[in-house]
């Protein structure tokens, strides 16, 4: 008996404008949750809120200007991106064996590790300077692009 071809899910997107303020990953971290819950993807929402929580955290840490989380899903594909306003580059990560008891140095190492891909890009909008880090996580059921063009 053939198969009926499952229906394409609609892309989607979302963004959270949040303040330089520590509780700002928290509230991330749960509208992540909640975004992906209410879009079917629970088998993504463990590994989606480690790294979304790495990515603002990092944000929220190491600049002083606002920061965003963007959040997109197409063609199987989960890409999570936070903007802050610093254009510097983010810090290359660190192997993960050294830095397990470390406190802090470890964000991009575990994004590294737990993303099917990664990267940042320099943004400029309107005057505005910035960076914007993301990851790419793929379903199981999707295929995954290696698109390497950044979240703006």
């Amino acid at each position: 008996m053939p198969e009926t071809p499952q229906p394409t899910p609609i892309p989607w997107e979302y963004s959270l404008h949040i303040p330089n303020d520590p509780r700002a990953v928290t509230v991330t971290r749960r509208t992540l949750r909640l975004i992906l819950t209410l879009h079917g993807l629970i088998g993504l929402v463990d590994t989606a809120e480690l790294l979304a929580t790495e990515l603002i955290s990092n944000a929220v840490l190491h600049t002083e200007g606002p920061a965003a989380l963007r959040v997109r899903f197409s063609a199987g594909v989960l890409r999570i991106g936070a903007w802050d306003a610093d254009p510097a580059p983010p810090e290359p990560p660190v192997p993960l064996e050294p830095a397990v008891d470390r406190e802090e140095g470890r964000g991009l190492a575990l994004v590294k590790a737990c993303s099917d891909l990664w990267g940042w890009q320099p943004l400029s909008r309107n005057g505005n300077r910035g960076k914007v880090v993301w990851c790419e996580l793929a379903t199981s059921g999707g295929q995954f692009a290696t698109s390497t063009s950044a979240i703006s």
